[in-house]
């Protein structure tokens, strides 16, 4: 979506909101379409003192799949937006943190797709404690106990068959 800045550029005070959708579910991470759901893109630009101020939100939810149990589920995620935005730079400044507009346009819609995405996380969890997966019988350690037979330590071997003999 690109915004017309023109008449709000050299305003101060005058503001400009948007909102809008991006599809994003051919998005693959890591073998997997996570973004199963639109991203709702709301915010506001303002000129605040001849500074043009792009402030936001880019949410949506996710549906996720455990990395420690296996178990899919479903997670909010909202990245926030700001950045300053300006028709040119003049000097050595930071442009990391300054957009350039286009003849007077911005398209928010690029700059909220680089941000959801490179605020993906790479590492995902159903809660912070979760137990994961016996690595001998495969049970999902939340939702039931391990199966496996408990295994005697070798050193111990000698001393477990007098206590059997007993």
């Amino acid at each position: 979506m690109r915004l017309d800045l023109r008449p709000i550029i050299h305003v101060p005070g005058a503001s400009l909101p948007f909102s809008f959708t991006l599809d994003l579910r051919q998005e693959e991470f890591f073998g997997e379409h996570p973004i199963s759901q639109p991203v709702t893109v709301e915010g506001v630009v303002e000129n605040i003192a001849d500074v043009l101020v792009l402030q936001g939100q880019a949410r949506s939810v996710l549906d996720l799949t455990c990395d420690r149990c296996m178990s899919p589920f479903q997670q909010e995620k909202a990245v926030d937006l700001h950045c300053l935005l300006a028709e040119s730079l003049e000097g050595e400044e930071d442009e990391g943190e300054i957009v350039l507009l286009d003849q007077g346009e911005l398209d928010v819609g690029e700059l909220a797709y680089t941000a959801f995405i490179l605020d993906m996380d790479t590492k995902h969890l159903c809660s912070e404690d979760c137990k994961g997966l016996c690595p001998g019988c495969g049970a999902n350690l939340n939702q039931e106990p391990c199966r496996c037979k408990k295994q005697a330590d070798p050193r111990w071997a000698a001393l477990e068959q007098l206590l059997d003999k007993n």
